[in-house]
């Protein structure tokens, strides 16, 4: 956990070896699953075992931060039981840090701050106890915890007793200040010290990922293990950290989970549907289920989420499996995972940032063959039977989850059939960036409306919407007395943007109206176009020009300065081994700048490196790897760049390109300190 609150805590997180949201995987596509072995599943000691199921609970660190004190703890408690948390299988109430005093006690113990916890830390685990609730607790693999309260390394017999004296019952255990002392070795003091202890503890593992905790994280005694970096409340964040986590499902199952690190639902930085999507994603992928908002002040949307028991039944299937990828495409996911009871969780995600139709099958996910099909939708509850297709328009950032069953003479399938209905617009080639428009020029878009069951649609008819001024025209016909099986409505319509119009992205929405069994039903979908700046004629610097869309690992991508935390524009000049840029990008890997260079640019020319802001940190390395992407073409590898390189200078053949990619990657290592520079970044296009 890298919290950069002040100078001090961002001098002690990189002395730590800080990571954030790493991920090897190159744009367009995601990275393929891992092959390796899974860890085996037996424990460093002889205890029962512990988290059969991924642990659920809440965490205080994305809500309050360092605010953490007693009436908090207690009032979670409370909430857990009186807003049916609970009874839906959430467990663990978790303080996380800045819980402690400054100093030890006399006989080196820790001491929890009398001014938040003026009962103690005993007092509150008999509190979670007596609702049948458990309590979690913060601890450090180093001198001081990323906020600067003492930690562990050295420590670790006196703490875990402490820890287990107090009556606690789970420990995240982080990775700040460590010293650069082998991170197994650290762990592993740890783990022996809670087996010593003979309480049950489960023990997480907040390692960042930077090591590989996948690889040994059983073999010195925990159940959980972070996979990658702090998310933060932010698309960006979440997509990146499903791609890295997506490939490790290998290293999944019972009381061996990978964790991607816990929610962000409900506090304000996404859309709702980018909320569904990472509260669905966590399920599908066996994560741990931390909540990580405030559940006094939690909105009715939100809570519905959370006792979402169809996800959460998913996420808690005893089988243990994490859901692997079927297929990925130009950024849209098939994943499946498999349940206890034979059916198959099949969630078909979108990271673009526009609207995707979705397809597979019931064979292709892993069911047996059958005449047809059970479909739960396991966010309208709608039960739906299909012919073995599985598909839907999925929205930008959205995801569509069904549990899938074959259907038999002891199930029948229900009356009403799957449908799929999208609004999809024309791409430059799979994958692209952004849905191009042009001001004053007609665009096409398509609707498809289909019937994937026995039960035909019937009074059909869709329409478009779009922005004040703009015009749509249907191509075709718009409208169908009967929809069936393998006979869609599939409409062309013409829209165009009016003349003028600024750069930007602008939503458009379909709406579709049926009847189906006598009901009627209305269905939506709506995409976003974009209106791109391309890249000026000339010779000159790429920073002056509007990025179609950027990615970046921690903070903001920054122009002309590097990176800094996370307020924008807090960073300082480019400086690559002592020389200092006027001009250029200053980003943080996983980072990704997408510029429009519309096929009439040739060449583009930087020099790369990690910058030089990093250089007092003696116990910190920053390692990248530099790309340049020509559409879906990789045109650059610099292999890894460490923070002790001097500059290197690239000259790029751009040529034909539509979009250009920029792409600092973590050199699969974690990203602390990685401070990608493109420092002196220039272009030549035609004017």
């Amino acid at each position: 956990m890298r919290r950069l609150l002040t100078a001090v805590l961002c001098t002690a997180a990189l002395l730590a070896g800080a990571t954030g949201t790493g991920s090897a995987a190159a744009p367009p596509t995601a990275p393929g699953a891992s092959t390796a072995p899974a860890p085996s599943t037996a424990p460093a000691d002889d205890r029962p075992p512990l988290a059969r199921t991924p642990p659920m609970g809440w965490n205080s660190w994305n809500a309050v931060g360092c605010g953490v004190n007693q009436q908090l703890i207690t009032d979670t408690v409370d909430a857990f039981v009186a807003k049916g948390l609970k009874g839906a299988g959430y467990e663990y109430v978790t303080i996380d840090d800045c819980w402690s005093l400054k100093q030890r006690d006399a006989d080196g113990r820790l001491v929890a701050d009398p001014g938040k916890f003026p009962n103690g830390m005993a007092w509150l685990a008999d509190y979670a106890h007596a609702k049948g609730l458990k309590l979690g607790i913060y601890g450090d693999a180093g001198t001081s915890t990323c906020a600067g309260y003492p930690g562990s390394l050295g420590h670790e017999t006196t703490d875990a007793q402490t820890f287990a004296d107090w009556g606690i019952d789970y420990l995240k255990y982080d990775n700040c200040n460590n010293q650069g002392l082998p991170a197994q070795d650290r762990y592993r003091a740890m783990g022996e010290a809670i087996a010593a202890t003979g309480r049950p503890i489960v023990y997480s593992i907040c390692e960042w990922g930077a090591n590989r905790p996948w690889e040994w994280g059983t073999s010195v005694g925990g159940q959980l293990w972070r996979t990658t970096g702090d998310i933060t409340d932010d698309w960006d964040s979440v997509k990146t950290i499903i791609r890295k986590n997506l490939t490790l499902a290998p290293y999944a199952g019972p009381g061996h989970w990978n964790d991607p690190d816990m929610l962000q639902v409900g506090n304000g930085g996404m859309t709702d549907h980018e909320y569904r999507t990472h509260f669905a994603l966590w399920a599908m992928m066996a994560a741990p289920i931390m909540i990580g908002t405030d559940l006094n002040s939690a909105s009715p949307q939100t809570l519905e989420l959370l006792l979402n028991r169809g996800l959460v039944a998913v996420d808690q299937d005893r089988l243990g499996r994490q859901a692997a990828v079927v297929s990925e495409s130009g950024g849209a996911y098939v994943l499946a995972k498999p349940l206890a009871d034979g059916s198959v969780a099949v969630a078909l995600y979108n990271e673009n940032d526009y609207a995707v139709t979705i397809s597979t099958t019931a064979a292709a996910a892993g069911l047996p063959r059958a005449g047809a099909y059970r479909l739960s939708d396991l966010f309208t509850g709608e039960e739906l039977h299909s012919n073995g297709v599985l598909k839907a328009g999925v929205p930008a950032h959205g995801v569509t989850v069904y549990r899938v069953a074959p259907a038999g003479p002891g199930a029948p399938a229900p009356a009403t059939p799957a449908r799929s209905f999208g609004l999809t617009t024309p791409l430059l080639y799979e994958g692209a960036a952004a849905s191009l428009v042009e001001p004053g020029r007609p665009g096409a878009v398509r609707t498809e409306l289909a019937g994937l069951g026995r039960v035909p649609l019937k009074e059909a008819s869709v329409r478009v919407e779009a922005p004040e001024g703009w015009t749509v025209e249907a191509a075709g016909p718009a409208r169908a007395s009967v929809v069936r099986e393998g006979r869609p409505l599939a409409t062309e319509w013409t829209v165009t943007p009016p003349a003028g119009l600024g750069p930007g992205s602008y939503d458009l929405t379909a709406t579709a109206r049926y009847t189906v069994g006598g009901r009627a039903v209305t269905d939506t979908s709506t995409t976003r176009v974009t209106v791109a700046e391309a890249v000026p004629g000339g010779a000159g610097p790429l920073s002056d020009t509007p990025w179609v869309k950027s990615t970046n690992g921690w903070g903001p991508m920054e122009r002309d300065m590097t990176n800094g935390d996370q307020p924008q524009g807090d960073g300082t000049p480019l400086t690559i081994g002592g020389t200092v840029y006027a001009k250029g990008l200053g980003t943080h890997a996983w980072s990704e700048a997408v510029y429009y260079t519309a096929g009439r640019c040739t060449t583009l020319t930087a020099d790369v490196g990690v910058d030089d802001s990093q250089d007092h940190v003696a116990a910190q390395r920053g390692t990248v790897t530099f790309e340049v992407w020509t559409d879906r073409e990789k045109a650059v590898d610099t292999g890894k760049v460490s923070w002790q390189d001097s500059a290197r200078h690239l000259e790029v053949d751009i040529s034909g390109a539509q979009f250009v990619s920029l792409v600092a990657t973590t050199a699969d290592d974690g990203n602390g300190n990685d401070h990608a520079d493109w420092a002196d970044l220039k272009v030549s296009c035609a004017e």
